[in-house]
C-alpha cells in the first residue's frame, strides 16, 4: 500500500515538473520555431517521453509503466501549452541571459 502511495506521488511530481518546464522551454526557447506550432508537435514530445520513459522502466523501483504514460502526457500537454501561449501572445518578454 505504501509503495502505491509513493509510486502515485512520484508520478505526480514528474508530471507537474514535465509539464511545467516542458511549457517553459517551447514558450521561451522555441518560439521562432514553426514545427512547434504544428498539430503533431505535441503528440511527437509526448511519444518521444513515453519510450524514454519505457526505457528507464526496468531500472528504477517503483517506477512503472503508468509512470512513463504520465511523463508521456505531460510532456505533450506542456508542448501544447507552450505553443498556445505563442499564438496567443502571452508568454512573457524576459530581458537577460
Amino acid at each position: 500500500m505504501f509503495a502505491l502511495l509513493l509510486s502515485f506521488a512520484i508520478a505526480s511530481i514528474v508530471a507537474i515538473v514535465l509539464h511545467g518546464t516542458t511549457r517553459k522551454f517551447v514558450r521561451d526557447r522555441l518560439r521562432y520555431v514553426d514545427a512547434v506550432q504544428k498539430s503533431l508537435a505535441p503528440w511527437l514530445a509526448g511519444g518521444a517521453a513515453f519510450l524514454v520513459g519505457s526505457v528507464l522502466v526496468p531500472f528504477l523501483p517503483l517506477v512503472g509503466v503508468g509512470t512513463a504514460l504520465t511523463a508521456g502526457l505531460a510532456v505533450g500537454s506542456g508542448v501544447a501549452a507552450g505553443a498556445r501561449d505563442i499564438r496567443q501572445g502571452t508568454s512573457p518578454i524576459v530581458y537577460g541571459p
